[in-house]
Formats: C-alpha cells, sequence, structure tokens
C-alpha cells in the first residue's frame, strides 16, 4: 500500500531528472490520463513576481461571489500539499496519495519510450488537472506559471483570460539575461483570441509582449492604460487605492503592505471584469471588496509580531528587492532597520544586497540546508555595508535579535523563499514564547 510518505517522496525522487522544458513530453502524459485539463475553466498567471499574491486576491474575491476555486501554485510554503489547493484548503494526504497511485505507473512507462520520464514539476502539474477536473471538480482553476510561460508544463491550457503580473531578471540560466528575452518566454502563454492582462512596466518588454498578444489576436489590457490603481493611503497593516477602469472608479482596502501588492490587486480586478465581460461569472462590488481585504499570502512583507517588530518577505530576485526597499521607505521612516538574508546562489546577488544596503542599518548573511544555497561568505563578501555580519546558525542569531529589540527597530528576514519557509514556523514558536515570558 502506498502511504502519504512514500507518495511524496516519490514526486520529490524525480527532482534528479532536473527542469525539462517543452510540451511535446507533457502532453504525452495528458493524453495517457484521459486529458483532463481539457475540462477545465483556467486563469493562467505568469510573470517574475505578483503570481501568487495575485492568484490569492483573485481566489478571495471568486470565493466571496459563491464560486469554488482550485489554485495550483508554487513552491510551498510550509507544507508540500499547499501547492493544489480549493477555496484555500491543500489538498488531504489521501487525495495526494492516490492521485501518485493513478500516475506513478504512467511515468514509469514513459521512461522507457521515447518521450522520457516526466519531471518532477511535470506530475505535480497533471497530478493538478486530474484532481481539479475528475476527483474534485470546481468551478474555475488559477494556475501559476512555474518557470518562464512558453515551454513552462502548465503551457498546455487554454485559459479564459492570461496574466503577466511583471518582468525582471530571475531565472536568467533558463530564460536568457535580457529583459525581451524574458518577455519572449513569458508572453509564450498567450494563446489566440483569449484577453491578456499585463502589469509589465519596462517599455523593451511591453513591446514583446504587445507583439505577441497581435499575433495571436489577443486583445491587450496593459495597467497604467486600459486600468489604473493608485495609493490613496497607508493603512496601518495594508493599503487603499483607486482603481479605475471603464468599468468603474472604486476605493479598496488590502490587508497586504506594498505598492507593487496594489498592482497585483488590481490585475486581480481586471481579471474579474472581464470574465464577467464574457458573461463566465457575475460578482458584485461587495465581493472585491471583501476578498480584497481577506487576502493574505505567506511570505510577503508578512507581519509576525507588532512587539517586538518582525516580518518576513521573499525577495529573492533583483525586482523582489527594489519592491522591498521601496516599502521599508514608505514604511517605516526613522526607524533602525536589522536584515537578516540568505538566498540561493544562482540568483543575480550582488545588485539585490547593493539595493538593500541603501535602506538598512544592519545586515546579517546566513546560510540554511538546501541544494544550491549561497554562502555566508559569498554573502558577505559581496557586502559594502559599514554594519555587516556573518550569522552561520540563524537560530541563534534570531534569538538573540529578539531579546535584544527595542520598539524603534524593525527585523526583516528576507531572501529566498525556501529559506522562510524554515524560518517562519521557528520564529513564530519563538515570538510566542518571548510574549509569555515578557
Amino acid at each position: 500500500m502506498l502511504t502519504y510518505d512514500k507518495a511524496v517522496e516519490w514526486i520529490h525522487s524525480r527532482l534528479r531528472l532536473g527542469i525539462k522544458p517543452g510540451l511535446q513530453r507533457m502532453n504525452k502524459l495528458l493524453e495517457e490520463m484521459g486529458n483532463p485539463h481539457d475540462k477545465l475553466k483556467t486563469v493562467h498567471i505568469g510573470g517574475t513576481n505578483g503570481k501568487g499574491s495575485t492568484v490569492t486576491y483573485l481566489g478571495n474575491v471568486l470565493q466571496e461571489a459563491g464560486f469554488t476555486v482550485g489554485t495550483f501554485t508554487s513552491p510551498y510554503f510550509e507544507r508540500f500539499n499547499e501547492r493544489i489547493s480549493i477555496d484555500g484548503k491543500s489538498i488531504p494526504d489521501e487525495d495526494l496519495t492516490g492521485l501518485v497511485g493513478k500516475i506513478k505507473p504512467i511515468a514509469e512507462r514513459m521512461e522507457h519510450s521515447e518521450w522520457g520520464a516526466p519531471s518532477e514539476f511535470e506530475i505535480i502539474t497533471a497530478m493538478s488537472f486530474y484532481y481539479f477536473a475528475e476527483m474534485n471538480p470546481v468551478d474555475v482553476v488559477l494556475y501559476e506559471v512555474g518557470l518562464g510561460g512558453r515551454l513552462d508544463s502548465t503551457n498546455v491550457i487554454t485559459p479564459m483570460v492570461s496574466v503577466i503580473t511583471s518582468i525582471g531578471l530571475d531565472h536568467i540560466q533558463f530564460l536568457g539575461n535580457r529583459l525581451e528575452d524574458i518577455a519572449y518566454e513569458k508572453a509564450g502563454i498567450i494563446k489566440a483570441k483569449v484577453p491578456v492582462i499585463s502589469g509589465v512596466h519596462q517599455m523593451e518588454a511591453k513591446k514583446v509582449i504587445r507583439e505577441k498578444a497581435a499575433e495571436m489576436g489577443s486583445e491587450i489590457f496593459e495597467l497604467g492604460d486600459a486600468f489604473t490603481a493608485e495609493r490613496t493611503s497607508l493603512l496601518e497593516k495594508g493599503e487603499r487605492f483607486q482603481y479605475v477602469s471603464p468599468s468603474q472608479d472604486e476605493v479598496y482596502e488590502l490587508s497586504m503592505i506594498g505598492t507593487h501588492q496594489i498592482n497585483n490587486a488590481a490585475i486581480a480586478i481586471k481579471v474579474v471584469e472581464l470574465l464577467e465581460e464574457r458573461q463566465e461569472i457575475q460578482t458584485e462590488k461587495k465581493h472585491i471588496k471583501i476578498g480584497l481585504k481577506k487576502a493574505t499570502w505567506p511570505g510577503r512583507m508578512e507581519s509576525l509580531s507588532d512587539t517586538p517588530e518582525v516580518y518576513i518577505d521573499g525577495a529573492h530576485n533583483p525586482e523582489g528587492v527594489e519592491a522591498l526597499v521601496k516599502t521599508i521607505k514608505e514604511r517605516f521612516g526613522s526607524k533602525k532597520i536589522t536584515v537578516l538574508f540568505s538566498a540561493l546562489h544562482d540568483k543575480e546577488l550582488k545588485p539585490m544586497i547593493v539595493s538593500m544596503e541603501e535602506v538598512v542599518d544592519s545586515i546579517a548573511f546566513t546560510t540554511f540546508n538546501f541544494p544550491r544555497v549561497a554562502s555566508v561568505e559569498e554573502l558577505y563578501d559581496m557586502s559594502n555595508h559599514s554594519n555587516k555580519m556573518k550569522a552561520p546558525d540563524w537560530k541563534e542569531f534570531l534569538d538573540e535579535k529578539i531579546h535584544e529589540m527595542n520598539k524603534e527597530e524593525v527585523l526583516l528576514v528576507t531572501g529566498s523563499l525556501y529559506f522562510l519557509s524554515e524560518v517562519k514556523p521557528f520564529l513564530c514558536r519563538r515570538l510566542e514564547k518571548y510574549r509569555k515570558n515578557k
């Protein structure tokens, strides 16, 4: 009998096959499973940053309007099952185990065929299609692109709407080191006659996306042109902004922090408008207001404690750090900022560190147990900050820091999302203990 632990172990064993861009193997795998993806109503969400937040805003709004919403996201934050969820609830262990029982013999047959063995991501993507179509049918599924877009396993769907949230320099070893190259890969999710919503702001990237939309006969709606979103005030724990489009002029509130979150929320609202225009859904303004306000996404400028003031933020590429720096400037004024940072060494580390150094009072570099992780020395040597330090044991560093902080200080743990997924449960336990003993 296949157990849950054995099922997850088998999925992870596919990591040895690496990243295998291309759709032929994925199409063959899905054909063997009865093409479940063809039975789904989907929204496809790509981009460098903002995908997960956009998924959560849109999912919350649709749930408020009474729809059952499947989501496929990556990476997971605390538990593997999070990647396949319905209405914010992760797939149960027994369902995931059943899915592996279904797909494992197919994958093993393919290993000895002309198609070759499916990768870990292809397996998980195919499992999600089958789950949402056959095992637990839903009204709509929000699919987050894994890597790039054009050759990503999720790109077998024909969605109701395609979304490209942003373009930045990430995964350059796969996607190219120019914004135009990355935009070309992201624009690969645009399908014939399927409308596209774009939050991209760089002109060279916009040009590529516009050309692809024109080639596919797809109408494009760009943030800043077809619709706008401007902050009206900073909330203590969130944002208030004005959204304007041909359909509405309305003020909305968020519980997530940062200008980039306003942009992500605006994109989600525009998706709702397009789905309504195409009579795929019906919603009311209150569904959008309540859904946006309720939406939270782990590791995105997430407040873990007010006293001491502690945040975690998954700024794992230059664009993410740029958004983080902007948020620090807007939010924390004269407060003393300490950052604990760890990241994978295949990222653009130097520009990330240089950007952060502008706005922090001290910066500590650490490492964690993960493939491709940068060493403490590697990060430390890239920094020119006058108050930099090595923190090889991040648990010890956090323990000490929590106890020495005063009300004028902010602690921010940032970098790789894989790092934050280890840090968060530890920090939450320590903060709870600190508050009890105070």
